[in-house]
C-alpha cells in the first residue's frame, strides 16, 4: 500500500479538489449545450467577445494561430502525443503514457459525440462547432502532461493544483485564441472543449488507478 499514492495519477490530497472541478466543468458543458442547442449564429457573449465569423488575425500572428492549430489536427495531434507518450516512457511512467492517449481520445470522442448532439454551427450547416475538439485536446493533454510533472516534482497540494490547472487553462486558452482568430469556433465553443477536458481527464486518471492498482494487487 505504501508506494500506490506515489504511483497513482490523481494523488489523494489533488481529489477532494479535482473532482468537483470536474464535476462543475461537467456541468458547464451541459448548460452551454442546451443554452446553443441549434443556433447558427454567435450568442451575445461570442459577440462582445469576437466577431467569430471572419478571421480576426494577420500576420505575423495568423501564423502563430496556425501553427497552434495544426497541434489540434490529426497529423499534429498524433505526433504531440507520440512525443508525450515517448517522454512518459523515458520517466519510466507507463500509467501516464497511458493516461496521455486515453484521456486525450476519450475527451476529444466526447467532443465529437457532443458535437452532433447540440448541433450547433458556424459558417454553415456542415460545420458543427460545439464544443472545440482542438482545445478540448490540448487541454486534456495539458492536464495528462501537469500531472506526470506533479508525480515527479511531489510538490505540496497548493502547488500541484496551480501547475495542474494552470497548464489546464494556459492550453485552453492558447488553443481557444487560436480557433476564435481563425473564424473555426465561437469563444464559448472553446470554453465548451476546455470544460469537456477538465470533466474527462481527472475521470479517466481515477479509472487507469482503479484498473492498474486491481491488476497489480491481483498479481500479488
Amino acid at each position: 500500500m505504501q508506494d500506490r499514492p506515489a504511483s497513482a495519477l490523481l494523488p489523494p490530497a489533488l481529489r477532494p479538489w479535482l473532482g468537483p472541478t470536474a464535476l462543475l466543468a461537467a456541468l458547464v458543458v451541459v448548460a452551454l449545450g442546451i443554452l446553443y442547442a441549434g443556433h447558427e449564429q454567435p450568442g451575445r457573449v461570442d459577440s462582445w467577445l469576437n466577431s467569430p465569423t471572419a478571421d480576426s488575425v494577420r500576420p505575423p500572428w495568423r501564423g502563430v494561430a496556425l501553427a497552434i492549430d495544426f497541434l489540434g489536427e490529426p497529423a499534429g495531434s498524433v505526433l504531440v502525443v507520440a512525443v508525450v507518450v515517448a517522454g512518459c516512457l523515458l520517466l519510466r511512467r507507463p500509467r501516464h503514457a497511458v493516461l496521455v492517449v486515453t484521456g486525450a481520445c476519450l475527451s476529444v470522442g466526447l467532443a465529437t459525440l457532443l458535437k452532433h448532439v447540440v448541433g450547433r454551427t458556424i459558417h454553415g450547416d456542415g460545420n458543427l462547432s460545439f464544443p472545440s475538439g482542438h482545445t478540448t485536446f490540448l487541454t486534456a493533454l495539458a492536464l495528462a502532461t501537469a500531472l506526470l510533472a506533479t508525480a515527479r516534482l511531489r510538490p505540496g497540494t497548493a502547488a500541484a493544483l496551480s501547475l495542474v490547472l494552470g497548464a489546464a487553462l494556459v492550453a485552453g486558452a492558447t488553443m481557444g485564441w487560436a480557433q476564435v482568430a481563425l473564424g473555426a469556433h465561437y469563444p464559448t465553443d472553446a470554453l465548451g472543449g476546455w470544460c469537456t477536458a477538465l470533466a474527462v481527464v481527472p475521470a479517466t486518471a481515477r479509472l487507469v488507478d482503479k484498473v492498474a492498482d486491481d491488476a497489480r494487487w491481483n498479481r500479488r
